[in-house]
This record gives C-alpha cells, structure tokens and sequence, in this order.
C-alpha cells in the first residue's frame, strides 16, 4: 500500500518583483520524515515555504496537504519563521505567545480552556521553558527565542511543521534538544521541513533532502542525493562552503545509514 504524501508541489514558480526566486519546483514527500532544505544564500529556500504556505504569491503551481489544498487543511499545518522576522519588541509574555498556537481551534474571542492551559505548560516544559513562562519575549535571549516559537508550534498538535532556519543563534544545548523534539514527532509520524545551513549536521539530522538554488537541484532520501555532485550543482565550487561540503561527502562512511 502506497503511503500517504504529507506534500505535493507541481510546478511552482515564485517572482519577486519580476525578478525569478523559485523556478519549476516539483516534488511530491511522504509523510513521517525530517526534510532538510538546504542551499546557498538567495537560493529560494525560505520563499518556498512561505508559497506552499500561501504566504507569498505564485505565480504557478499547484499545492497540496495529504491530498487537498491548504485551506482544507490548515490547522494540520503550524509554522516556524525566522526569529528575525518576529517583533520581540511587542508585549506579550511566554505563556500568552505559546498559546497564540491554540487560536485554531479557540477562536480569538474565546476564553483558553484548562485544556489548552495544561497544553501550554506541556510544551513549554519540553522546551525547557516554564521558568520564562511569565517573562515578557523581549527579555529573551535568542535560544529562549527559538525555544518559545516552537513551543507555539507544538502546541498546535499539527501533522506538518514547517521551521525555518530553527537552530541560528541558539546554542549547542538548544539545537540538541530542539533536534529530539524533532525526532519525537516524527516518531509520532509527523512530517517536518527544516530550512537549514549547517552542511555537518545533514547527514545526521534528516531523513530527505531538498536542495535548491532557485531550481531544484536534487530531491529524495539523504544517502541517494547528498553527494559531491549535487552540492557542486546547488552550491558551486567557488562557494565558501563548497570545499567543506565536498570533504564531508567524501568522508562518509558506508553502511552507517539504511535507506527511507
């Protein structure tokens, strides 16, 4: 039986300014895996989440959840952006920020229930934050950051989380525990896509690759598309992380992964 794919996208094509970021993207994921998207600087890897998100405008494609379009289906779906997109200025404390992910299924105008307070106090928990709880964002450092935003995704209990560069400016400690996080929801056989920089950790931390720069270079399981050539092809040899990349491929060792 054929499994089910959390994400479809034909050919999507994303203009900004008439100026092209993404060109001819298709790619069909099934669920229950950490998807990695990687490329170099302007490569168009947060602008694809945010067009299969309906975040920005197409302006061609065709998207879909678990076999329907979005507005079906969009509290199946939570988001992490980059921390720098955010207001850390505004006044809102921890606690109020996390259960902002309840909204879906509350409504705005609705009193939280002891449900989704007990939610709240379970996630930030797993975070590593219920000391901050009541302490306003803006007194965050960064990793308090990262770790307050995903636990506002959490809390949506979604199938399909989108994060979007989660470990910059967080420390090792922070990326460790936001990585097992990541790995329990899969295990749950939740679908997770991780725009990502750090070409050391690839290996290890996902499962499927999309690597992009602008078109899509290579997309499928990690040890079939993470190689010298396709990183030649999404980075390019004069790029300051190529030579790393290409030791990294290189000194892979066999047999320490099965294939999805």
């Amino acid at each position: 039986m054929k499994q089910q794919e959390a994400l479809v996208v034909d050919q999507l094509t994303v203009n900004y300014d008439k100026t092209p970021v993404l060109w001819d993207i298709s790619l069909a994921v099934p669920c229950g895996k950490i998807i990695g998207i990687i490329g170099p600087n302007g490569a168009g890897k947060s602008t694809f989440i945010k067009a299969v998100l309906g975040l920005v405008d197409s302006m061609s494609g065709k998207v879909e959840f678990f076999g329907q379009p979005l507005k079906e289906v969009r509290r199946r779906v939570a988001y992490v952006p980059q921390r720098e997109s955010v207001d850390w200025d505004f006044p809102i404390n921890v606690g109020d920020l996390v259960l902002m992910g309840r909204y879906g299924s509350l409504g705005l105008f609705r009193n939280p229930r002891k449900a989704d307070i007990t939610a709240v106090d379970h996630y930030l928990e797993l975070v590593g934050m219920t000391a901050y709880k009541d302490r306003q964002i803006s007194q965050l450092s960064g990793g308090q950051q990262q770790r307050a935003f995903i636990a506002r995704a959490l809390v949506q209990d979604a199938d399909i989380y989108f994060m979007d560069e989660p470990f910059s400016g967080v420390d090792m400690a922070t990326e460790s525990t936001i990585m097992q996080i990541l790995q329990e929801l899969k295990h749950k056989g939740k679908t997770i896509f991780v725009v990502h920089h750090d070409l050391n950790t690839v290996e290890n931390y996902f499962d499927w690759l999309i690597m992009l720069n602008m078109r899509l270079v290579a997309f499928g399981c990690v040890t079939k598309v993470y190689n010298a050539d396709t990183l030649n092809m999404t980075y390019g040899k004069s790029h300051a992380l190529f030579s790393e990349a290409i030791k990294l491929s290189q000194a892979k060792t066999l047999g320490t992964r099965s294939d999805f």
